[in-house]
């Protein structure tokens, strides 16, 4: 839910990447193993011929000339080639070949190199130093002379900015004097050297059709009202109807060609919206007298502005409304709980689309690679949770796209429920997503082997902030159902005995012999595993960075690996 409320029928986050990795030889294909992204063995100039229309960017792991033989004949429009990065044959290098902005490879050349253990070359040169690059800026479509404008700005002549509606843009994007413009509208902007024109997502369009309206009708009408309007497509930013409309072919075209999310409304919603075109007709047959209008307006928020009036074909019906202010998002994300390897394609996808970054100050590190010159960081110290999510929850409030992130899943001991429990009084009606992650649980017990294999709890040690006597009673609950049990927080500098008395609660239910899992750092450099038992647990080898898991009376080793049985073998 949103300030207009409805119901969205797609996430409106950034796609998650489609990337296809290619090798030629066995030493690359181990390494495209390691990527969280579809590998196809070579010859790698047929693989890329034949899916270059159908990913968003390529890993090579060929030799940059070779790559560049490939894939120069199909070069086109560096806004809409897929991103291409090479990695060598030792692993040591990430290169961004092409499509280095608006594509993707530089951000994607940081990400091949997070999860590879490499270094990623970044040859553009306002990453070089560091200014944020105009067709990069996220929430924003740049269009017009942006090298030109570039250009000038690497060499010390700002460009002077023009934001008459006062969007809210990104902190590293200094005006200066010109005589390079840019404009920040939504409105059409004649072509003119030194001139960009950067497009806010401030416009919606309101939609009706009939029963079986014919696709291209709806299409050709919108993009005719906004030409006619002198408003630029790539404003647009959200589609909007009756709830009845949900799922009519022609609207939910009309929003996944433009790329945006389709919001929905009940039509008595609709219905108390003041519009200029009320219908008779319509109120008999949707139960609302407007549906275009007023699902415009309700999507658009508060003091949102009917740009374009109702048009209508012999199908369909278009109007067009201007937000007043952005729409904000806020992003719970949990980014894993090692490297870039645990990491999801979502919760990468969420990061590099955010404006605003926030995190304590480790969690932002492991997603470095994920953030660009054009993004803010916010950095927050341990122990600080209300703070950053109060600070997250008004920074999106105020119409900017956030994203906190924790390690592991933000729903798991993490920053989501402060956020949610928040929310309603700070923030009510903002949209707000939880985008999971590994947890520390499941990354350990993959390591193991298959310890979760049946039922199972995950229990924190932490006193900090839930009494000890309600940890105890869970742990004894759990030792007596004889669930498998997951322990977080198991021991620091400052709590030294909660996972001897934890473990002397298990021995009370279960024999000494039971397998436990000690995982210390998983998925992390200097990551430690040991398998012992509940009687030889030694919690001088436990920190806080350590997920202990406890066998139930079922689980045993199998070739050295715990096992959990479901049940399944004879």
């Amino acid at each position: 839910m949103g300030s207009g409320g409805g119901r969205v029928s797609a996430p409106n986050v950034p796609s998650v990447l489609s990337v296809l990795s290619v090798s030629v030889t066995e030493r690359g294909a181990a390494l495209a193993a390691r990527l969280p992204w579809e590998h196809a063995p070579g010859p790698a100039g047929e693989v890329v011929r034949r899916r270059w229309g159908s990913v968003d960017g390529f890993v090579l792991f060929l030799a940059t000339g070779a790559a560049v033989r490939i894939v120069a004949p199909l070069l086109a429009d560096k806004r809409t080639d897929p991103a291409v990065v090479c990695v060598d044959e030792a692993g040591r290098f990430a290169v961004a070949l092409c499509g280095g902005h608006a594509g993707g490879a530089n951000r994607l050349a940081r990400q091949v190199a997070g999860v590879l253990g490499a270094e990623p070359v970044v040859t553009t040169a306002t990453d070089a130093v560091g200014l944020p690059a105009l067709d990069d800026l996220p929430g924003l479509v740049a269009e017009g002379d942006v090298a030109g404008v570039t250009t000038a700005a690497l060499d010390g002549r700002a460009p002077a900015l023009d934001n008459p509606s006062g969007w809210p843009l990104p902190a590293g994007l200094v005006a200066g004097d010109g005589p390079h413009r840019v404009v920040v509208t939504d409105r059409l902007v004649p072509p003119a050297p030194g001139v960009v024109a950067l497009r806010p997502p401030s416009l919606v369009a309101g939609v009706g059709a009939s029963s079986g309206a014919p696709t291209d009708d709806l299409q050709a009408l919108l993009a005719a009202v906004l030409e006619e309007a002198g408003l630029a497509p790539a404003s647009l930013a959200e589609v909007a109807t009756v709830d009845l409309k949900a799922d009519e072919p022609a609207v939910v075209a009309l929003a996944a060609g433009r790329g945006v999310p389709l919001r929905t409304f009940a039509a008595t919603a609709l219905a108390e919206v003041e519009v200029p075109s009320p219908s008779a007709a319509v109120r008999s047959a949707v139960g609302t007298p407007s549906v275009a209008e007023a699902a415009a307006l309700l999507a658009a928020g508060p003091g949102a502005e009917l740009v374009v009036t109702k048009r209508k074909s012999a199908t369909a019906t278009v109007a067009v409304a201007r937000r007043a202010r952005p729409r904000g998002r806020l992003s719970l994300v949990g980014l894993g709980s090692g490297g870039a390897a645990h990491r999801t394609p979502a919760a990468a996808a969420a990061v590099a689309g955010a404006e605003v970054v926030i995190g304590y100050g480790p969690y932002l590190d492991a997603c470095a690679d994920l953030v660009g010159t054009g993004q803010e960081v916010l950095p927050s110290p341990i122990g600080d949770e209300v703070v950053r999510a109060k600070s997250a929850l008004a920074e999106a409030a105020g119409g900017r796209r956030v994203a906190v992130v924790c390690s592991g899943d933000a729903g798991v001991y993490g920053m989501a429920s402060i956020v949610l429990e928040l929310a309603g009084d700070e923030a009510p009606g903002l949209d707000i997503e939880v985008v999971p992650g590994v947890t520390a649980a499941l990354a350990a017990a993959a390591v193991l082997g298959a310890p979760l294999g049946h039922d199972h709890a995950s229990i924190s040690l932490s006193d900090l902030l839930t009494p000890w006597s309600a940890i105890e009673a869970r742990l004894r609950a759990a030792a007596e159902a004889d669930l498998v049990v997951s322990l977080y927080n198991p021991r620091s500098a400052g709590r030294r005995w909660q996972l001897d008395a934890a473990r002397a609660i298990f021995l009370g239910h279960r024999p000494a012999a039971t397998p436990v899992g000690v995982v210390t750092d998983v998925g992390r450099p200097g990551q430690q595993v040991q398998v012992t038992t509940l009687g030889g647990l030694d919690p001088e080898r436990v920190g806080m960075t350590t997920c202990v898991v406890v066998g139930a009376s079922t689980t045993r080793l199998v070739d050295g690996r715990m096992v959990t049985p479901r049940g399944y073998a004879p």
